[in-house]
């Protein structure tokens, strides 16, 4: 069954997003259990942040799920992404992930790489990117799997990063790591700008995809743009995807009315039967 879920920051320095709520995580795993969410995706500003016994309190009181919980502070907030030049900088960016990886694990949780993978430059070659990249990911990947969790590998468009910007070059990295427990974070905003057809790439892609980012083309909620929801949500069911599709949304008119789009769409186009 595909499920729901909404985004929490509560990274300052990440502050104009998109994510639905911010700060107040007991106000905002209130409100999504108001408005029926099954899960929140937490974006946390480092891994110690989602302490295991409080978050698994406020959960458990309002009948939530941990979905995954986010990486981006260790790029918005100390400047560490895999592929740096300086290899002590490499490993400080393996290791905010392998910590983080620890604490949503113990929360049943998934974690996700995505500006933290990072970009190559005149001082590190597309060849030595994806290296490092994929020696991470095999590493992190065998990491994520002692929690009993796949690691989710997010490909970003061209304006974010220049390693892989499609689900296609998501799926050529994934088979070329040294392990199976990664899968690809299918994101609908980057998907409208890289793919030339969202539903064929996610067929296309399929038992590789292992988390959605439920969010239309202009970074505003579900139903806010021109993203034709209906294949997208065939092609989900048609490769028998049973994740969750989380609301990665600007708070569009405001977090309140955000989160509610969302779950209005995900009604509409993903009904329980």
């Amino acid at each position: 069954m595909i499920r729901s879920c909404v985004t929490v920051s509560l990274v300052s320095e990440a502050r104009g997003g998109p994510f639905v709520f911010w700060d107040d995580l007991p106000a905002a795993c209130r409100s999504a259990s108001e408005l029926g969410f099954d899960a929140i995706e937490i974006f946390p500003p480092a891994p110690e942040a989602v302490e295991e016994i409080s978050v698994r309190r406020l959960l458990d009181e309002n009948g939530l799920k941990l979905a995954a919980v986010g990486t981006g502070a260790g790029w918005v907030r100390h400047k560490l992404h895999l592929c740096l030049p300086e290899a002590d900088k490499r490993v400080a960016a393996r290791d905010f992930i392998r910590r983080t990886i620890d604490a949503a694990g113990k929360l049943g949780a998934s974690t996700i790489i995505g500006s933290m993978q990072g970009r190559w430059s005149e001082l590190v070659s597309r060849e030595a990117a994806l290296g490092y990249l994929a020696e991470s990911l095999g590493e992190l990947g065998e990491h994520a799997r002692k929690h009993g969790v796949p690691l989710f590998y997010e490909p970003l468009n061209r304006y974010e990063t220049n390693l892989c910007n499609s689900l296609e070059s998501g799926v050529e990295l994934l088979e070329s790591l040294s392990t199976d427990n990664v899968r690809l974070l299918a994101d609908l905003f980057h998907m409208n700008i890289e793919e030339p057809n969202i539903a064929v790439a996610i067929r296309t892609a399929g038992r590789h995809i292992g988390h959605v980012h439920f969010v239309d083309s202009n970074r505003r909620p579900a139903g806010s743009g021109h993203i034709d929801y209906a294949p997208v949500a065939a092609a989900l069911r048609e490769i028998g995807y049973d994740g969750y599709v989380s609301a990665e949304a600007l708070p569009y008119p405001d977090s309140q009315s955000a989160a509610r789009l969302t779950i209005q769409a995900y009604r509409k186009y993903f009904p329980k039967a």
